[in-house]
């Protein structure tokens, strides 16, 4: 099996600890890895911090490490096709997926390699007229980011290219259940020519991310993953003021208005909820469906549910694969049963599949199911969708809005009015007409309330790795009365 290090200071580093990895698809082990500890962390953050405040990357100039980032982008665009093949391996998501996640990751590493050399500051009219005032945005320091095993180098490079950019430095803690690509991405940050320090990964359990977060030389966590995780961060962040960002959970509504196209609207209902196994916080796991086509489009869901063909994530022909790992599978199935209890009516699936096995879960849609239960108001994160009737718009809307979440909605209907009228009384970061589960580098993405903190993407995502500094310049040179202020 190919062996897998921490990456510290430039270098891949064995250790005495290991442990397997396995592949979601058959359970087999398929590669190794390296555990680190608490004191590999503190020699990661050590070595982030050097790098950021001396040597060759803190001596770069903004166009510099934007030529590194066009660099990089290159190479990820190279091996594509090898980086998708292991981490399909690695966590169970359909090869023809990562492949096209892939191929278009490059164009974050080019979109923020446009921003580096653009972090204006201004020029700031002074109310004296002994003093110019400017601004500079200068980079934050040292970020600890922690990824989750769902798509583990998109939501890294959510965050990792924007700090880049900017001139920070990263420690980098991976899943424990999907390490394996994070590791091949600091062999490719090497190639590229960034210089040692400003990329290091630390594999590990959760105390290696509870060592970062807690570690007093890191300047901003940056985490993707479960609510309750973020929250605990957070806690433990302020103990140092560390800055946060955070992306978390969702109960994404997904709204199908009797005008809607309903043939198009039940591919997006389907792709929303179950592409990547519903594994995705963005799902649409609310199907929101006005009274009047309700049941028509549910027949049209429930068809194209029992037409999924499961199998293995390498065949081209497979539309969905199986739960990442084992405790996940255990969390869905106990949505599943918790939904029954409840009273919803089960329409498709509802079970591990019995001609797989395994970790396969069959996609599963549920009928009669009200805002107040449980199902429609936690994550599942599997394969499990809601079906949620509704009246009129203004029902719509109270329903979509009645959650602790803010991550993602979709709109679906032919009325151009009524679609910009809801998507702008949706209290979410996204917002789709028509479509679902589409993202780009040069859009912000984040979510309101339990959703998150922060943005990723975009122009704003950059700011979120800067400090803005104010330097005040005296003009005239003349003695000045030492307790006088200005």
């Amino acid at each position: 099996m190919p062996a897998y290090g921490n990456w510290i200071n430039g270098r891949e580093e064995a250790s005495g600890a290991t442990c397997e990895t396995l592949n979601p698809y058959n359970q087999q082990p398929w590669a190794t890895v390296a555990q680190g500890t608490v004191q590999d962390v503190d020699r990661a953050v050590r070595a982030a911090r050097a790098a950021f405040e001396q040597g060759p990357w803190a001596a770069m100039t903004a166009t510099e490490r934007a030529a590194l980032l066009r660099r990089l982008g290159d190479i990820i665009k190279r091996d594509a096709q090898e980086l998708a093949r292991i981490e399909s391996t690695d966590n169970g998501k359909l090869y023809k997926e990562m492949l096209g996640q892939w191929q278009y990751l490059p164009e974050w590493f080019y979109y923020n390699a446009g921003l580096a050399d653009k972090l204006q500051g201004d020029v700031i009219p002074s109310d004296r007229p002994n003093f110019m005032i400017y601004t500079r945005h200068e980079p934050l320091g040292v970020v600890g980011a922690i990824t989750p095993w769902n798509s583990p180098g998109l939501l890294l490079i959510f965050k990792l290219a924007a700090g880049l950019a900017a001139g920070c430095t990263f420690v980098v803690k991976p899943s424990e259940h999907t390490p394996v690509s994070t590791v091949e991405l600091a062999r490719r940050i090497h190639e590229a020519g960034f210089p040692p320090g400003v990329f290091n990964v630390v594999n590990g359990p959760p105390e290696v991310g509870a060592a970062l977060v807690g570690h007093p030389g890191i300047d901003k966590i940056a985490f993707t993953g479960a609510t309750e995780t973020g929250k605990k961060i957070a806690a433990q962040a302020a103990r140092n003021l560390t800055r946060v960002s955070l992306e978390l959970g969702g109960k994404s509504p997904n709204i199908v208005f009797a005008d809607a196209d309903l043939d198009v609207a039940a591919n997006g209902a389907v792709a929303g909820i179950f592409a990547a196994t519903g594994q995705t916080c963005m799902a649409g796991s609310r199907l929101l469906v006005q009274q009047d086509v309700h049941d028509a489009l549910l027949d049209r869901i429930v068809e194209q549910t029992r037409s999924i063909k499961l199998g293995d994530p390498m065949d081209p022909a497979t539309q969905m694969g199986p739960c990442a790992n084992e405790p996940q599978l255990r969390k869905v199935l106990e949505y599943i049963d918790v939904a029954r209890q409840e009273g919803a009516s089960l329409k498709y699936g509802g079970q591990v599949d019995p001609a797989l096995g395994g970790l396969f879960v069959q996609p599963t849609v549920f009928a009669n199911v009200h805002n107040a239960m449980r199902i429609a108001r936690e994550e599942v994160f599997g394969p499990v969708l809601s079906v949620i009737p509704f009246k009129d718009e203004e029902e719509a809307i109270r329903i979509a809005n009645d959650t602790r979440f803010g991550l993602a909605a979709a709109v679906w209907t032919q009325n151009v009015h009524r679609a910009h009228r809801v998507a702008h009384r949706l209290r979410a970061g996204t917002v789709w007409i028509n479509a679902y589960r589409v993202v780009s580098f040069a859009a912000p993405f984040g979510g309101y309330g339990e959703s998150g903190l922060g943005r990723e993407n975009g122009v704003d995502a950059i700011r979120e790795f800067t400090e803005t500094k104010s330097v005040y310049v005296e003009l005239s040179g003349a003695p000045r009365d030492p307790f006088k202020l200005g």
